[in-house]
């Protein structure tokens, strides 16, 4: 059994990978972190030992919690977004995964807009979320850009539009144009059950990863 930590547990997303993790039948959810539930970090780690801490946190935590899980011993793998990840480079003693999505659909969102890249003059970028997320441009445009870019270096990033609404989950469109056509890409997550498949594919991976830390779901396939 992986023995699993949620932190941010209190959250929309904390409370579904709570539930993902405990419908597993690999998986043992040891331990539910949150200020607002009175559970802090560091005493939940060492009371309860996971092997795997889930960070579906706050952008100005999630560098402290992913430091003080590696130290800890304890795998992360790592959902917010928002973070500089240069801030979490040379940690060693456990490992740690970062996906800015883990909707299996997203992911091939993002290898169908560097591909197209390649081959339409020019593109940007609309991501749509609900109005309570903290951080513009999502973790998803983000790494949607870097990638489009890397695909076709010869051509600056594409442009990233955000809007934030109630009533939207996740929602990204990469709109790319050349001579009398436009190539619309769009991924639409409806629910956030959709991220869990990533989620707990991510928990039972980040052990064996070839580097110690990862970024992108892409990687576990």
């Amino acid at each position: 059994m992986i023995r699993v930590a949620v932190s941010g547990a209190a959250g929309r997303m904390g409370q579904e990978t709570c539930a993902a993790v405990e419908g597993a039948q690999d998986m043992d959810l040891v331990a539910r972190i949150d200020p607002s539930l009175g559970v802090e970090l560091e005493p939940a780690l060492a009371e309860h030992t996971p092997d795997v801490l889930v960070d579906f946190s706050v952008p100005d935590s999630a560098v402290a919690n992913i430091r003080a899980a590696v130290t800890a011993g304890v795998h992360v793998v790592v959902g917010t977004t928002g973070f500089d990840l240069d801030a979490i480079g040379g940690l060693s003693g456990a490992n740690v995964f970062i996906a800015p999505n883990f909707a299996v659909g997203a992911v091939l969102m993002m290898l169908f807009a560097a591909e197209a890249a390649k081959h339409m003059r020019a593109a940007e970028i609309i991501e749509l979320h609900h109005d309570r997320k903290l951080d513009a441009p999502s973790g998803t445009a983000a790494l949607t850009a870097r990638r489009m870019h890397e695909a076709a270096p010869d051509r600056p990033a594409p442009p990233i539009h955000s809007v934030r609404l109630p009533g939207l989950v996740a929602h990204q469109e990469v709109i790319l144009g050349d001579v009398g056509q436009t190539l619309t890409i769009r991924h639409d997550s409806l629910d956030r059950s959709s991220f869990m498949p990533g989620v707990l594919l991510a928990i039972r991976r980040v052990g064996t990863l070839p580097e110690p830390v990862v970024v992108g779901l892409e990687r576990l396939f």
